[in-house]
């Protein structure tokens, strides 16, 4: 193959089918995407949960992680949160006329292992060209497609009383690829950009009747936390020393500007559960490597209906309001 992705190599001709037959299908082995064809037959018979996204992240490549690990991630943890058990994925690919082969292999390579990691196949997909200058690179998007295992999941089955748990610490993501893209990248603040299916199968098959599972992904810890409660008679409190926040993505919000209670996150989830159920859940996350900072952050109340408020170190409180404007821009 040549260096560089040409017009030709979205064509569908010849060179299209090497860029498929040659790269991606020997990447991601598995008799559907055998068939080459624009849908899979797949088994099923079961309810299903579906979810599809898009991935336009600048920088491609960041510390913890590339576009790639982050489309499979992203589409598996959207599933699970629906208490799916990912199965299939489908992946396309906008690539821009110019963009070097050999960063399509690594994005290719990284699809590769996020999906080994998550047990899941991808079984369809499709690839474009557009000219120079239309496309920032390569777009990519999944959809994906699981087994409704764990039904009833829902912001609407939250009781005064439940107990908030977050899986891990906040705003690694957001500030990894902001650091990253603004050249400012130092020390170890790396992407937490994992696949979370092994971790939300784990604690649902406890009986501990979990209310709601959510990734916080665009907006951050706080804007997740509004959307369980716009429009509800209750209301959520957090207490800030509880929230895990680590000290580098700590120092390096103060230095940017920004909030870590808002910064994406793509590794993390936050579970809603009866309060004496948040021992056994926070216990089950920390056995995972992805859970191991996993906290018990607040509780759901009806103090303050609708309003997620944090109490602060000086014995205050506050409202924290979801996210208006934009943050982070393209941080997936």
């Amino acid at each position: 193959m040549e260096e560089i992705i040409t017009l030709d190599y979205g064509s569908g001709g010849k060179k299209t089918s090497r860029l498929i037959e040659e790269m991606i299908v020997p990447a991601w082995d598995n008799p559907s995407l055998h068939e080459l064809g624009d849908g899979a037959v797949l088994d099923g018979g079961e309810k299903l949960c579906f979810s599809t996204d898009s991935f336009v992240v600048d920088p491609l490549f960041f510390p913890g992680g590339d576009i790639g690990k982050l489309s499979v991630c992203g589409t598996v943890n959207d599933v699970s949160m629906c208490g799916g058990i990912p199965k299939y994925l489908s992946c396309s690919f906008i690539i821009e006329e110019g963009f070097k082969v050999s960063e399509l292999r690594k994005i290719i390579n990284s699809i590769k292992k996020a999906a080994e990691s998550a047990g899941v196949q991808i079984v369809t997909g499709d690839t474009k060209v557009v000219e120079k200058g239309r496309g920032d690179g390569i777009y990519i998007n999944t959809a994906g497609i699981g087994i409704l295992k764990y039904p009833g999941l829902s912001p609407k089955n939250i009781r005064e009383g439940d107990a908030v748990i977050v899986s891990g610490t906040v705003g690694d993501h957001g500030t990894a690829v902001m650091l990253s893209r603004s050249g400012m990248m130092e020390g170890n603040i790396k992407s937490d950009c994992a696949a979370l299916n092994h971790m939300t199968d784990s604690i649902l098959s406890l009986d501990a009747d979990v209310r709601v599972l959510r990734d916080p992904t665009r907006g951050g810890l706080a804007t997740t936390l509004n959307e369980f409660i716009e429009g509800s008679k209750l209301g959520i409190e957090i207490e800030d020393g509880l929230i895990p926040v680590s000290p580098a993505v700590r120092a390096a919000c103060d230095m940017l500007g920004i909030d870590p209670l808002y910064c994406a996150n793509e590794g993390k989830l936050i579970a809603v559960v009866p309060d004496e159920n948040a021992e056994k859940v926070i216990k089950a996350m920390q056995e995972l490597p992805e859970g191991k900072n996993a906290a018990l952050i607040g509780h759901v109340t009806a103090r303050y209906p609708g309003k997620l408020t944090m109490k602060t170190a000086f014995g205050g409180a506050r409202i924290l309001q979801k996210l208006t404007g934009d943050q982070l821009p393209r941080i997936c």
